[in-house]
């Protein structure tokens, strides 16, 4: 049997004729693996830019926000299973790339005003060619392009991507490659691609705390000092955890959210702390 091998993130899923990805995201069709998620959406609405959550990229301002279905992580804690963990069958709409500018357009002339589009509520980039599709005519067009991403994807594909996104929020699920073991996921690609995208665009980085995972102190002063040795002024979302999805971990307490960020302040000028 012949497979294809999908790389775009470092799984590297190795795909027959019309398999579809462990993402859920991605299938191969005709000895090619493609987005069976292109247009396919879930989730849109007009969100405050604050909610992606960025802090220092047009505070104040709304923004487009559409999702998908599919990631290629698993993390059991995830906050948004509903549709990161769903398949083709939860997609409510087919909107294309012409068509979403078009809304993106409309809002803007309105009072409230629109930025752009975020991607965001499932995992982007596994939608790769509809982001980059749709970002190429949100450019012409003079609106912005934000991504809210694990960042687990491979060198390539993302330096190709840089040059059509004016904003990232990439989440680090912890400093050790043991919570993306958990996740199934690459701690050294999410940090690649950190770097790579804060040399060139704006950058603001989340950390999810979940109690007995990642809510060392040790930890997180090493990761707030890797995130200030690419740029002091690169903010950090300290967030705290709820149970969801296979986790039955108690919520973080709120204590542990603002000692973890008055950690990561001792290298990092923004840090703010989210869900408290």
């Amino acid at each position: 049997m012949v497979r294809v091998v999908c790389d775009l993130c470092p799984r590297g899923c190795q795909l027959a004729e019309g398999q579809v990805g462990w993402c859920r995201g991605r299938i191969c069709r005709k000895g090619k693996v493609v987005a069976q998620n292109y247009g396919r959406l879930t989730s849109v609405a007009l969100d405050p830019i604050e909610k992606k959550p960025l802090a220092r990229f047009h505070p104040g301002s709304y923004i487009l926000s559409v999702g998908s279905f599919g990631c290629n992580l698993r993390c059991p804690f995830c906050q948004n299973h509903g549709i990161s963990q769903a398949g083709a069958e939860f997609a409510t709409q087919d909107v294309m790339p012409a068509d979403l500018v078009d809304l993106a357009k409309e809002l803007a002339a309105r009072p409230a005003g629109n930025l752009g589009v975020a991607f965001t509520y499932n995992e982007p980039l596994i939608g790769y060619e509809f982001v980059r599709d749709t970002a190429k005519l949100l450019h012409e067009a003079g609106l912005k392009v934000v991504l809210v991403t694990n960042g687990m994807i491979n060198a390539g594909p993302f330096q190709a991507l840089l040059p059509l996104v004016d904003a990232f929020n990439i989440d680090l699920k912890g400093w050790r490659q043991q919570v993306y073991d958990v996740c199934g996921g690459s701690l050294a690609a999410v940090k690649q691609n950190i770097a790579a995208a804060a040399a060139v665009t704006h950058v603001e980085v989340t950390t999810l705390v979940v109690p007995g995972l990642n809510d060392s102190a040790t930890e997180m002063a090493a990761e707030a000092e890797w995130l200030a040795s690419l740029s002091v002024d690169l903010p950090l979302h300290v967030s705290r955890y709820f149970p969801r999805w296979q986790s039955e971990v108690p919520a973080t307490p709120v204590a542990i959210v603002y000692k973890l960020a008055e950690v990561a302040r001792s290298s990092l000028r923004y840090v703010y702390t989210g869900n408290c």
